[in-house]
């Protein structure tokens, strides 16, 4: 696969690269990252590799993550159509303001102008709600961005870490509204994150949208950085942010390298490639602070893991989902299929029911 094997977004006509170039690490002003060369350096390799995809927030580094997209597409203005550009809003830059921020009506506006401005663009592709607030009624947010969107600002809407319930909910009355529709979702995933699993990916592929992974190396603790045979020093920059390995990751981490060793691939390639082959899945999110990290992102590109290799990961990795997820997935079979084999899958009867013949 390549980065120009082109995937469609959701229930829409926007199609994107595999892999989504991440921007959280364009900057250098949260301590981390790097400054506007390299991240220009980085995206240079990426377009020129066929991506199409980029995706930033308002908050990324305070605004300077936007700005280093916009000042690089500036200076090449036919090449801005050509891509896809997608940001977020919710996060507040200004402090004490209690409408800085957030998906009410007022904070939008002035948050999409300023991302508009620091990304010298007129519209950006995808704008992606980056959070939750249960107090604002969730039809101010939906009317708010269909306004963008007739006014052209917004081409697309997405939703990142929003509640399923709250998502769908929001779904179903743009739907009912004729409003744009929430076409895709971002969440974090990766063989240490498998909880959006239990709802949240479930609706996506009910609901028609599309599922772009953010995460999908766990904050470096898949890259092969970290092992439980490794005791030397680690090269990250950010453990007063994220934390080290707990002994439950380091279970995953040890059976990622035997299955990458397996493979005959890095660590960081096998981790994106797992995910990358997840049900549900469009485009997942990679982030890098140096060329190096990023050009051992893409090898993912090139590794198929086999079925015995995906079955040890799965396996290793099988996540405890709240209720009803168990429940729906044993018992329901069970209950509704009385040991028949149903699209593929078998299913046990119910020892209730052949624990006597009669039937009433």
């Amino acid at each position: 696969m390549s980065l120009d094997s082109y995937v469609t977004l959701g229930r829409s006509g926007l199609r994107v690269s595999p892999f989504t170039l991440g921007t959280m690490t364009f900057g250098e002003d949260h301590g981390w990252g790097c400054g506007p060369e390299e991240s220009a350096n980085i995206l240079a390799a990426y377009l020129d590799r066929g991506g199409n995809s980029i995706d930033t927030a308002n908050i990324y580094t305070n605004g300077h993550s936007e700005k280093i997209v916009g000042d690089y597409f500036a200076g090449r203005s036919a090449l801005r159509d050509r891509v896809v550009i997608g940001t977020k809003f919710f996060g507040n830059l200004y402090e004490n303001d209690p409408n800085g921020g957030g998906p009410g009506r007022k904070a939008i506006v002035q948050q999409l102008e300023n991302s508009l401005r620091r990304l010298r663009t007129d519209y950006v592709d995808i704008y992606w709600l980056h959070n939750f607030d249960p107090a604002t009624p969730v039809e101010e947010t939906l009317r708010a961005l269909d306004d963008m969107v007739r006014d052209g600002k917004v081409r697309y809407v997405g939703f990142s870490d929003v509640p399923a319930w709250a998502t769908a909910e929001a779904a179903t009355i743009a739907r009912f509204r004729g409003w744009a529709p929430v076409v895709a979702l971002q969440l974090e995933y990766s063989l240490l994150e498998r909880t959006s699993e239990g709802e949240l990916i479930p609706m996506a592929q009910a609901l028609g949208m599309a599922v772009m992974p953010w995460g999908p190396l766990r904050s470096g603790f898949l890259s092969g950085k970290y092992s439980s045979a490794s005791t030397g020093p680690v090269d990250t920059t950010r453990t007063h942010l994220v934390g080290v390995p707990g002994e439950a990751d380091y279970k995953v981490i040890d059976a990622l390298h035997a299955v990458a060793a397996d493979a005959g691939a890095d660590p960081a390639a096998v981790a994106l490639a797992w995910v990358r082959g997840r049900p549900g899945v469009t485009s997942t999110l990679i982030g890098a602070r140096r060329m190096d990290q990023f050009e051992a992102n893409l090898r993912a590109l090139d590794v198929t893991l086999t079925a015995a290799q995906r079955g040890v990961l799965d396996e290793v990795s099988t996540p405890a989902l709240n209720f009803p997820a168990h429940n729906n997935a044993t018992l329901a079979p069970m209950l509704q299929f009385a040991g028949a084999r149903v699209d593929g899958r078998p299913s046990a009867p119910s020892p209730l029911l052949r624990a006597h013949s009669a039937r009433y």
